[in-house]
């Protein structure tokens, strides 16, 4: 067997989310049933770097697959594509790795971007990509807030009930709010997130814009370790996975050699 990286972009607004599900189409059910057709109408199991919810998108998703056969790159990527047609679901590069590689275990980064689109009109262009508010938010209030969650904390308050990891303990790395015109851009890093975690963020931190609360109230918010002290949930419209970070970058090979061809 032979095992792939893969970088994938996709709209979610259309998907019950990354995993299998029993009441809809998932991201994870379109890829491995493109991955069954190169392989004989095998079954063919897929592992992806963070599993995103239903209407969450990704521009950096990494997924990993093993295949029977020896595929190119380029040829892996352009055959799936393929067979993933009309969806809106795209590899942007695929690479061979090791067999020990894994697309969630060997990430030490992950990356999320939040678009609100902040004013009175509502969304055409950013429909289903930005959660929209009519009320003039304070962004530099925001952000100011924001450094008030970053580094290692016990973040109960921010996780979703449902959330199955084993501890809250995470750390955040960066968490900036900036304002690009009528956007207000949230974006996280960390080594790894809680379920909902950047939504709840980004859910308290619009109180902060609102004026409601004051970035005290945020760091009393977090040191509760209590879901009810924090914020509402964002809605997932507004968030996209930009980027999977690893130690050594499995496409960096497949890029130069695409840079080395186009000079």
């Amino acid at each position: 067997m032979h095992r792939y990286a893969l970088r994938l972009e996709y709209d979610g607004a259309g998907f019950v989310g990354w995993q299998r599900q029993e009441n809809g189409l998932s991201v994870q059910e379109l890829l491995e049933r493109a991955a069954s057709r190169l392989a004989g109408g095998q079954p063919v199991a897929s592992t992806v770097a963070g599993r995103t919810d239903a209407g969450v998108h990704a521009e950096g998703q990494v997924a990993q697959i093993d295949l029977p056969g020896a595929f190119a790159p380029e040829t892996l990527r352009d055959a799936l594509n393929f067979h993933m047609l009309p969806y809106p679901v795209v590899v942007l590069q695929a690479a061979t790795v090791a067999p020990e590689w894994n697309a969630r275990f060997s990430a030490v980064g992950r990356a999320y971007r939040y678009l609100i689109l902040n004013r009175h009109a509502r969304a055409a262009l950013a429909a289903g990509r930005a959660w929209h508010i009519e009320r003039q938010l304070d962004a530099e209030a925001m952000h100011a807030a924001a450094q008030t969650l970053l580094g290692r904390h016990d973040f109960t308050s921010f996780r979703a009930a449902a959330c199955q990891a084993r501890s809250p303990l995470r750390t955040l790395d960066r968490l900036d709010v900036r304002r690009e015109g009528a956007f207000v851009v949230v974006e996280a890093e960390a080594r790894s997130f809680l379920h909902h975690q950047v939504r709840n963020m980004v859910g308290t931190l619009k109180l902060v814009g609102e004026g409601r609360w004051s970035a005290d109230a945020v760091r009393q918010a977090l040191e509760a370790r209590d879901r009810s002290a924090a914020g509402p949930t964002a809605p997932p419209e507004g968030l996209c996975l930009t980027a999977v970070r690893y130690e050594a970058d499995p496409f960096q090979e497949v890029q130069a050699g695409v840079d080395s061809a186009e000079v």
